[in-house]
């Protein structure tokens, strides 16, 4: 690391800031991770922070804008995918997909947990930017299951919202506990599918 220097400013070591700083932030929270913490654990040089975001506010930013990508295009994907027969359908999978993607990237839960509970700027741009379009999407895509009698019992968009965030992640977010109570790895992939599809059906068919 100490030969490190700005002509390393490639994609790949920016990527390594990202994920760093990502796994950091979700762990310590923006003001308890220093950005030193993020260059050993990405391996670089602590000058191509600066190089690449210019501060640790705007680092934090991009790290979650990153997070949030991959969740916002698989959501996309869905809403927009022609072959899924009606809406039920179309709920199922953004709960089985958004299982699947907690799964990859437990860090998600953790910044949404670390952040979501102070007031301040850093979460009034967090859910402007990224939550509250999300947010919208299923509150719209639950009325149209309604109207359309896919469902029998009207929900409300914002506690089916936080009770689909809760089931969804809380074997991800406190896993060490769930391997020391159970014995499973919530992470394998029978155990990622089955909680997947238990999450659905427990969700979905109160409603149906």
């Amino acid at each position: 690391m100490a030969g490190a220097t700005a002509v390393d400013a490639t994609g790949e070591t920016r990527e390594a800031i990202l994920v760093a700083a990502l796994a950091a932030f979700s762990e310590s929270g923006f003001d308890g991770t220093s950005t030193r913490d993020i260059v050993t654990r990405a391996g670089v040089n602590h000058g191509l922070i600066r190089y690449h975001f210019g501060s640790k506010e705007k680092l934090w930013r991009q790290a979650v804008d990153r997070a949030f990508a991959e969740l916002g295009a698989g959501v996309a994907a869905v809403m927009s995918d022609d072959a899924i027969p009606d809406d039920r359908e179309r709920l199922g999978r953004l709960i089985r997909d958004h299982v699947r993607f907690v799964a990859r990237h437990p860090e998600f839960v953790r910044l949404m947990h670390e952040e979501g509970k102070r007031r301040g700027p850093r979460m009034r741009w967090m859910v402007d930017r990224h939550v509250k379009p999300l947010y919208e999407a299923m509150s719209a895509l639950l009325s149209r299951a309604e109207a359309a009698g896919a469902l029998r019992r009207k929900v409300s968009g914002v506690h089916f919202f936080y009770v689909v965030a809760g089931a969804v992640g809380a074997i991800y977010h406190q896993a060490e506990e769930c391997r020391r109570l159970s014995g499973i790895d919530p992470f394998e992939d029978a155990a990622v599918e089955e909680h997947a599809r238990f999450v659905e059906n427990l969700l979905l068919q109160t409603l149906e």
